[in-house]
């Protein structure tokens, strides 16, 4: 490694930077790796100073600047293009606060003034084989998150994890509920969308990582866990490659394979990890919605599409993906799958012929909920192409409005 590889990268001038600042872990061990990084995310160790050369930074490029933790002197500089964080080194030397960190790549220090690495504990050596090694177990039990971070690194780096640690990050699982929910969910969200994410989450839930939030984990949900990516390669494949998935889409479809599969429980264990309203209802909306397919595996009706894709809206891909994996008739899912892709469609896509509001002008209603029903039953009937016309709406609309149907 020389200068040229960090000073062509720097966000502000090295001049900035005092001359025993060592840039730490991640940034030095992509580097080391020829990872490609869009966005840069650094991390300075500084003996002294911390904070003030992070302010001085901040100013004179008009960045802006937060103090991470007065107490431990860690601050935070953020650029267009890179957040670069200063913090005061812990311990006497580098070395020191080299030896409290959690796995041997991360605990390589680089300084850009003098094009210098700093390896006590082989993490270079570790790098060129490609094994993820703890420094020590206390370093696990004095932050638990990072036994998930062993998987999560492991699936970004396709590195294998060596034996002894693994056994400890097993041994240590337990420590994971210690840990806040927030936290938890962001190692599990790199898992769940990353390509090799799905054989480390199985690897995790082997060595005991996941006993305390998801409960209901079996075998079974596992397996259908590894099914997910297939899944959407099926879709793609029938679909011309118009199914167009995205990581959230293939979190989510993920994530619903690890929680409880009543519902009600899913969105106890989400809630518990902290999962946005939206990320909740996606998730029990696709479960609800998979008993109504099963009950229907062989065909449905277009009223029954029709309120079917009024209930799952926007996270029909998600179900579509959940579907396939579970095994549901794949026939009828490619299907709905079409119908959800053409933004013409009038079952997945309805346009409206007449409003609630041209209801009451033409037939002289008043506000109630029979106008939700009649255009309910007029949107069906257009699909049906019962009606094709406004005048063919309104004309049905009185005749729904003096039968029973409507009466009851």
């Amino acid at each position: 490694m020389n200068n040229e590889l960090f000073t062509y990268h720097l966000p502000f001038d090295l001049t900035l930077l005092p001359d025993n600042a060592y840039l730490v872990g991640g940034a030095v061990r992509d580097a080391l790796l020829k990872r490609h990084r869009d966005y840069l995310d650094l991390d300075f160790v500084l003996p002294q100073l911390a904070i003030e050369t992070a302010r001085k930074i901040a100013k004179v490029y008009h960045a802006g600047f937060v103090i991470l933790d007065q107490q431990r002197q860690i601050a935070r500089v953020v650029f267009k293009e890179s957040t670069v964080d200063f913090a005061l080194q812990e311990g006497e030397t580098l070395e020191t606060d080299l030896h409290r960190r959690d796995y041997t790549v991360n605990a390589i220090a680089y300084n850009p003034h003098r094009g210098k690495l700093i390896d006590p504990l082989g993490g270079l050596n570790d790098l060129k084989q490609g094994i993820l090694r703890m420094v020590s177990q206390k370093n696990l039990e004095d932050d638990p998150l990072r036994l998930l971070r062993a998987y999560r690194q492991a699936a970004q780096l396709n590195f294998t994890i060596d034996p002894i640690t693994r056994s400890t990050l097993s041994k240590l699982a337990p420590l994971l509920s210690q840990v806040a929910a927030e936290r938890v969910q962001t190692e599990l969200g790199y898992l769940l969308t990353h390509s090799q994410g799905t054989y480390w989450i199985i690897e995790a839930w082997k060595d005991g990582l996941f006993k305390d939030w998801f409960k209901t984990l079996t075998p079974d949900k596992i397996d259908l866990l590894s099914r997910i990516d297939s899944s959407v390669q099926t879709l793609q494949k029938k679909l011309n490659e118009q199914f167009k998935v995205t990581e959230e889409t293939l979190g989510i479809a993920k994530l619903t394979c690890l929680v409880s599969h009543v519902p009600e429980q899913a969105e106890l264990e989400l809630i518990d990890l902290k999962y946005s309203r939206a990320e909740i209802r996606a998730v029990t909306t696709t479960l609800k919605a998979i008993f109504q397919l099963q009950e229907h595996s062989d065909q449905m009706t277009l009223r029954e599409q029709y309120f079917f894709f009024l209930q799952v809206g926007n996270i029909f891909p998600i179900l579509a993906i959940f579907a396939i994996a579970l095994g549901i008739n794949q026939e009828l899912i490619l299907a709905l799958s079409q119908r959800y892709l053409d933004p013409h469609d009038p079952v997945a896509h309805p346009q409206p012929l007449i409003t609630g509001h041209d209801l009451k002008e033409s037939l002289n209603l008043k506000p109630s909920p029979l106008i939700g029903k009649l255009l309910t039953e007029l949107q069906i009937a257009q699909i049906e192409e019962k009606i094709v016309t406004v005048d063919e709406a309104i004309d049905f609309a009185k005749y729904l409005i003096n039968s029973e149907q409507m009466n009851c």
